[in-house]
């Protein structure tokens, strides 16, 4: 990765108090682009610290692929002394991330309307939930799979024979993660007109619904429900994947003039003339006896060097590889797609700013890592830490279960 020179973000102070996926890849990005992020964690630390194996200085995968470029600390928020230091370190901040079920801040004494927009006016606050704060879910809890389910996402993923399948990454709470991100940076650009922060309500099932294109707007043309077509397209033929002798691979034909290319380069030009696969709808029509013309040909070609051919013929088509082959991808590496520093690892960062690029500086923390380097910063001594470490109000490195 290019040298931190920055980031587009840099100056920006945020505290993250969110843990799993969605809030975490939130902050994460906004780390990856010069944020400095305070990680702050519970005493039995983020539940993805145990989400493995495998693991790593005592900390699984699944917590070190969201957590880089982050400062932790250890708060008990359960304490009012904890919730104390919080109002410091809100003091001079940009942002508050949360995901804690509804009701929970508002307890603490630390809800957005009664308490946070009052004393820290500037402050932009962001609560992911399941469902968000009302109707008749509201508050409710949701993990990834469950609304999946309930949105309809998996209902149009799978085909006849395995039935409706969850896809196979947490796609709403990645998807939530990037929805937060672009909610704050809307809410960072009023700010700088207004002057006044602002409460972001992110709910995963809201955002589970924009992800359903185009079969919601095929349901909301037609009233018809998507069928499971596996790796087909409801709109597009042929949009899927194929066997080939060596390896599958996945032809996406997306016009009438990539389907003249592919089926010449096929070896089956003549089906670009005939009625029945000439367009797209002719082909829709026709998608099983089409598909069964193209299957046939395919098993009998090499599929690395076919991909090759159509990608020169301006036909996107790829293997199909597993994650360690696309990770040891040549145009991988080109993209710097792929990051190390300190013993980690992890996939680089997507959106690359010509003169603001981000960048992956620091390891994901251990627990409480930082914990006196930021109290530090607050004007705490060491000897006022370790009496808040005594009282089980904060814990610094190389302390508790999850150090």
């Amino acid at each position: 990765m290019r040298n931190q020179t920055g980031g587009a973000l840099a100056g920006l102070k945020v505290i993250d108090l969110s843990r799993v996926l969605a809030g975490p890849a939130c902050a994460q990005t906004l780390a990856d682009h010069g944020a400095d992020v305070i990680k702050v964690e519970a005493p039995a630390g983020d539940d993805t610290r145990l989400w493995g194996p495998p693991f790593r200085d005592g900390a699984a995968s699944y917590y070190m692929g969201v957590n880089r470029n982050k400062r932790g600390i250890c708060l008990d928020l359960t304490l009012p002394r904890a919730r104390e230091i919080l109002f410091e370190l809100l003091a001079d901040a940009d942002v508050l991330l949360e995901n804690f079920k509804t009701g929970t801040m508002e307890r603490w004494g630390l809800g957005y309307r009664e308490v946070l927009a009052e004393r820290f006016p500037r402050l932009i606050h962001c609560r992911i939930s399941g469902f968000g704060e009302t109707g008749p879910m509201g508050g409710m809890p949701g993990y990834d799979a469950v609304v999946q389910a309930m949105s309809g996402l998996m209902s149009i993923n799978g085909d006849p024979a395995s039935g409706a399948t969850r896809i196979g990454v947490p796609i709403v709470d990645l998807a939530t993660g990037q929805a937060s991100v672009n909610g704050i940076l809307l809410a960072l650009l009023e700010r700088a007109r207004s002057g006044l922060g602002q409460s972001i309500d992110i709910a995963l099932y809201d955002v589970a619904l924009t992800l359903l294109h185009p079969p919601a707007a095929n349901w909301f043309l037609s009233g018809k429900p998507q069928p499971l077509l596996g790796n087909g397209h409801p709109n597009i033929v042929p949009y899927d994947k194929f066997a080939t002798a060596s390896v599958d691979v996945f032809v996406g034909v997306g016009n009438d003039r990539q389907f003249a290319a592919f089926v010449c380069a096929i070896g089956l030009p003549e089906l670009a003339r005939d009625e029945r696969y000439r367009t797209n709808p002719a082909r829709i029509d026709n998608r099983a006896a089409l598909r069964a013309l193209i299957d046939a040909r395919l098993r009998e070609c090499e599929g690395e060097a076919l991909c090759r051919e159509l990608t020169l013929a301006g036909v996107p088509a790829g293997p199909v590889r597993d994650v360690g082959a696309a990770l040891e991808d040549a145009h991988t590496q080109h993209r710097e797609m792929r990051v190390a520093i300190d013993g980690y690892e992890g996939v680089g960062i997507p959106a690359k700013l010509s003169r603001t690029p981000g960048a992956v500086h620091r390891r994901p923390p251990r627990f409480a890592e930082h914990t006196r380097e930021v109290l530090h910063e607050l004007g705490y001594t060491d000897e006022r830490i370790e009496a808040l470490a005594r009282e089980g109000v904060v814990r610094a490195a190389g302390e508790g279960v999850c150090a």
